[in-house]
């Protein structure tokens, strides 16, 4: 092999291996381009698996998923800040990807002080659903209950409604931020500690942010919104197009499309006077003009 041969051949492995590692790589025949990361951090008192629905979710839309468990009873709200920070640090992101967040509830206040203590320029959207942005009023309970406060451990007293708590002193958000929370307590005990509309654990009015770019309330609790198809969809939409589709808000999201939900409701009342029926049909025509 001559000299001119061999450097040929390491100039093409050269830029075999530079292509290998950009996020923006041609594929193969028949092979999908591959999208952005998405970083999936779960909840207090959860695992990863909680978000494995929703990673199989991304990986179909054509996400690269890394779906990180972390000890969420364990340690305080800077140590976890802490240990996120070593497995991003240790995760071989490919140069020239954005890296996106997707949190539920105790999640995206980990995340809101990862950002505050560490830069991320390649940082793509966040989307929060049921995040204490303001905290919880159940925290207040954790605190003061004796049997609560070593089941959920000490992040969750840092997550009171308290203007000191860490939620209350992260300020505004300065990133793409979408956030999806729910409206539906299942928890008759638990509803006692709410003023407002709440999802059983974070009230709606908790979940808002200063400088969040998008807001949606779905009828779901705090537990099952992360399984729910319909706002799994949303959470894709969010990634894809900064915002989420404004015809799921006013209606359940039990995985119906909203047109049929209507209709259905409608049909389970046939002695509905004309009155009634015209304002199903006021409903369905709005949902068709939204689509458009």
């Amino acid at each position: 092999m001559t000299i001119r041969q061999i450097n040929n051949l390491r100039i093409f492995f050269i830029l075999l291996f530079s292509l290998g590692l950009n996020c923006a790589f041609a594929p193969q025949k028949d092979e999908p381009v591959k999208k952005d990361y998405v970083v999936l951090l779960h909840g207090l008192a959860r695992t990863q698996r909680s978000m494995a629905a929703l990673e199989n979710r991304l990986h179909k839309s054509g996400f690269q998923v890394v779906n990180i468990g972390y000890p969420s009873r364990d340690l305080p709200i800077e140590g976890l800040v802490e240990f996120l920070h070593q497995r991003l640090q240790r995760f071989p992101f490919a140069p020239g990807c954005k890296i996106n967040f997707v949190t539920h509830s105790m999640g995206g206040i980990v995340l809101r002080s990862y950002l505050k203590d560490y830069e991320m320029k390649n940082l793509g959207r966040v989307v929060m659903v049921s995040p204490p942005n303001h905290g919880s009023e159940l925290a207040k309970l954790i605190k003061e209950t004796r049997v609560l406060k070593p089941l959920f451990g000490p992040a969750s007293v840092q997550l009171s409604t308290d203007s000191l708590s860490v939620p209350n002193r992260l300020g505004p958000v300065d990133f793409d931020l979408g956030i999806i929370t729910g409206d539906k307590n299942l928890n008759l005990f638990y509803a006692l500690w709410f003023s407002g509309k709440n999802d059983g654990k974070v009230s709606v009015n908790s979940a808002k942010i200063s400088g969040m770019h998008d807001f949606l309330v779905v009828h779901e609790s705090h537990r099952q919104i992360i399984y729910n198809r319909e706002v799994q969809q949303q959470i894709i939409r969010f990634l894809e197009k900064g915002r989420f589709s404004k015809t799921a808000d006013k209606f359940s999201m039990n995985g119906s499309n909203p047109e049929k939900f209507i209709r259905r409701e409608a049909a389970k009342t046939p002695n509905l006077n004309i009155n009634d029926r015209l304002k199903f049909k006021t409903k369905i025509v709005t949902i068709q003009l939204t689509s458009i």
